[in-house]
């Protein structure tokens, strides 16, 4: 026996299976967790050393480096690497270290390490797509589907709390220590500007040289002013001449 199937029927079935896919979704959060162990114990993350900060620094970064890590910033005091995991096909992990070196006041060549890491945890997760359906007379309703899209997703941030895995860390630090020297690019940095100071000074002199160049015009003026007193001696001889002419009338008579 067949019934009669109207639209408005479709349509309120097909809306009251929208509501009931919307209501079984979880749109409010999980609350947060007030989570703060802190005993503020340094045994864990500190390790007196008897050397100079910056030596204890290098021994830490190639601590570092024989374990697979990458450096990713290098300084006098502060050393900060990171490595990468894959557990799984679907899992992904960073391991991050940072080392500070600080003196103490015992002397010279004794400094204190301080390490910290951290541990990022990242999923493979399905990508979300809305598909929209419309529904005659209530309008359209949009649907969550699952697309085939992977994304890697942050999980958790959480700073590494195992006192093992520091204590062999900082044996490491004090295999290396002994072999470690303080890299001195400063001392090589400034042999250029030494040489570069002899070559300008001497350029100075050789401009100096050549201003003494103004007295010798100053001497050929006088060479033209000395003519005039040898014509003034010329014609001064020349005035006796004339009493030796009138001279001779008096003699014949």
């Amino acid at each position: 026996m067949s019934f009669p199937v109207s639209p408005r029927r479709v349509s309120l079935a097909l809306a009251t299976l929208a509501l009931g896919a919307c209501t079984s979704l979880k749109p409010v959060p999980a609350p947060l967790v007030n989570y703060q162990p802190e005993a503020f114990d340094a045994s864990s993350f500190a390790r007196h050393f008897g050397a100079a900060p910056a030596r204890t620094c290098e021994a830490a970064r190639r601590a570092l480096l024989s374990q697979g890590y990458l450096v990713t910033s290098n300084a006098a005091e502060q050393v900060t690497a990171r490595k990468y995991f894959q557990p799984d096909a679907e899992h992904h992990v960073q391991l991050e270290f940072r080392v500070v070196c600080t003196p103490e006041s015992l002397g010279p060549d004794t400094s204190t390490a301080f390490v910290s890491g951290l541990k990022d945890q990242y999923l493979v997760r399905k990508v979300k797509e809305s598909a929209s359906l419309g529904v005659g007379g209530l309008g359209s309703l949009s649907l969550p589907i699952e697309g085939a899209l992977d994304s890697m997703v942050k999980v958790s941030s959480e700073t590494v709390a195992d006192a093992d895995l520091y204590e062999r860390f900082f044996d490491l630090i004090g295999e290396y220590l002994d072999k470690a020297v303080v890299p001195t690019a400063a001392a090589t940095a400034a042999e250029p500007t030494a040489t570069a100071k002899p070559a300008a000074t001497a350029v100075a002199p050789a401009r100096a040289a050549a201003v003494p160049v103004a007295p010798a015009a100053a001497a050929s003026a006088p060479a033209e002013v000395a003519p005039p007193p040898a014509t003034a001696a010329s014609t001064a001889p020349a005035a006796p001449a004339a009493p030796a002419s009138g001279a001779q009338p008096a003699a014949s008579s």
